[in-house]
């Protein structure tokens, strides 16, 4: 008879097979951790813009993806669809990437004003007057806007300041007196106001409703700048730019924190720093953008009147007291500290 051996002498081959098949499991588990990982957080982003393809956000989304796909060799790319594709305009789109149905996207700053005051700064009137002071003005500004955004759950990606706005009508503006004359599309709800009060028959639409109540002839003036008219080819209908230098607004891309907290932080500092350089370029499109704008809109028969009529603008100046003043009360002390350091400039 065999002497009694230990229980684990006995079956030796079972227990080396089980042991190596135990390991191997370890080596699979251990291997594929990482690729799981990756795959879950790479991938397309989809980001949107209402804005043309041509227009100044439609260039720095095209812009901000190229730069990604490149800086992270393609773990990162974005899907962009333009000119309202998804129909969701500057307004809807943080509320449409924390629904997971985009990621992001480029929207009107002014049209964000809902969501914290703050993010309409830009778009006060007659705040700044030179592509200088609209940068210096946002880059205080930035982290107001970051916090803002951040505390519904957004990430801010780039800025984009927009040539000035201006009038475009049906017909010439003489003076303040042409103002109720107006049936005018606003592009948020502070130069709604401000168009009312000086006398004009204002209301802040999206671009689709704007566009779409143009057609239908029952608006007859936007308000916008060169950029954002001549992309939308509004000389079709309003022939006329006056040049009152409302505001330089601005843009801000976007996109849902958690989509951007998935990234390894590799392929996070490399998605900023595509960030950065989108809006560094952007900033440079300013420097001949609006002589670009004008000479298109003259090559399509627009006339455009620089200087404005004083009087128009003298009653546009007047008009936006109210709600400049209404604005720095529900933004706070340190936008409002903004906002005057601006103006003393």
């Amino acid at each position: 008879m065999l002497p009694d051996l230990p229980l684990p002498m006995r079956y030796p081959a079972k227990r080396i097979r089980s042991i190596v098949a135990l390991a191997v499991w370890i080596a699979i588990v251990l291997s594929v951790a990482p690729v799981v990982a990756q795959e879950t957080s790479k991938g397309t982003w989809q980001m949107t813009t209402e804005y043309p393809e041509n227009n100044i956000s439609g260039i720095g989304l095209t812009s901000f993806a190229s730069r990604v796909a490149e800086r992270t060799h393609g773990f990162v790319t974005v899907a962009n669809a333009f000119d309202n594709k998804l129909k969701i305009n500057s307004g809807e789109m943080p509320r449409a990437a924390l629904d997971g149905r985009i990621a992001g996207g480029d929207a009107f700053a002014g049209a964000l004003s809902g969501i914290d005051p703050v993010l309409g700064l830009s778009t006060l009137p007659f705040l700044v007057q030179s592509v200088e002071l609209a940068r210096a003005t946002n880059l205080r500004a930035r982290p107001l806007y970051e916090k803002a955004l951040a505390a519904r759950g957004l990430k801010l990606l780039y800025v984009t300041i927009w040539p000035a706005t201006g009038l475009w009508s049906e017909r010439a503006l003489q003076g303040a007196d042409d103002l109720p004359t107006l049936n005018l599309r606003a592009y948020d709800a502070n130069s709604s106001e401000v168009m009312r009060a000086a006398g004009a028959n204002a209301q802040f639409l999206p671009m689709d409703a704007a566009l779409a109540g143009l057609k239908e002839h029952r608006l007859n003036a936007f308000l916008t700048s060169g950029d954002g008219g001549a992309g939308r080819k509004l000389w079709d209908f309003l022939p006329h730019f006056t040049a009152i230098n409302y505001a330089m607004p601005v843009s801000i891309a976007f996109v849902r924190s958690e989509t951007f907290a998935a990234l390894p932080e590799p392929m996070q500092r490399e998605v900023m720093a595509a960030a950065a350089e989108t809006e560094q370029s952007q900033f440079a499109l300013l420097a001949h953008r609006t002589s670009e704008n004008y000479a298109r809109m003259r090559d399509n028969g627009v006339t455009i009147a620089e200087p404005a009529p004083q009087s128009l603008l003298e009653a546009l100046r007047k008009a936006a007291t109210a709600t400049v003043s209404s604005w720095e009360a529900q933004a706070g002390a340190d936008a409002a500290a903004i906002a005057e350091w601006a103006r003393q400039q």
